[in-house]
């Protein structure tokens, strides 16, 4: 059985850093593109930023030259380096990653369990 398990969240203060990380544990052929979603209180799950296997990045509007997505294939893991963090960024971060299973076989999207990052002084 296929997982991805989150860690890296907490609370920090605003133009602080965090860094999240995501490994994808079990039994898998391979994963195609990663990437991390957040959800504020009261508003829709958001892209936040992905990742191909070949290492091309898009990143929202909102993040894009203070958030940095990168993935360490052999190890299966995503990361989302996080800097000038606002209080705006506040969300539970979840981690996604489109995973195939088994060759010849198509992928299976797969969620995990989200981290609270909190920026608040």
């Amino acid at each position: 059985q296929v997982q991805l398990v989150e860690s890296g969240g907490g609370l920090v203060q605003p133009g602080g850093s965090l860094r999240l990380s995501c490994a994808a544990s079990g039994r898998l052929f391979s994963i195609n593109a990663m990437a991390w979603y957040r959800q504020a209180p009261g508003k829709e799950r958001e892209l936040v930023a992905g990742i191909t296997s070949g290492g091309n990045t898009n990143y929202a509007a909102s993040v894009k030259g203070r958030f940095t997505i990168s993935r360490d294939n052999a190890k299966n893991t995503v990361y989302l380096q996080m800097n000038s963090l606002k209080p705006e960024d506040t969300a539970v971060y979840y981690c996604n990653a489109d995973i195939k299973l088994r060759i010849f076989t198509m992928g299976a999207d797969y969620w995990g369990q989200g981290t609270q990052v909190t920026v608040s002084s």
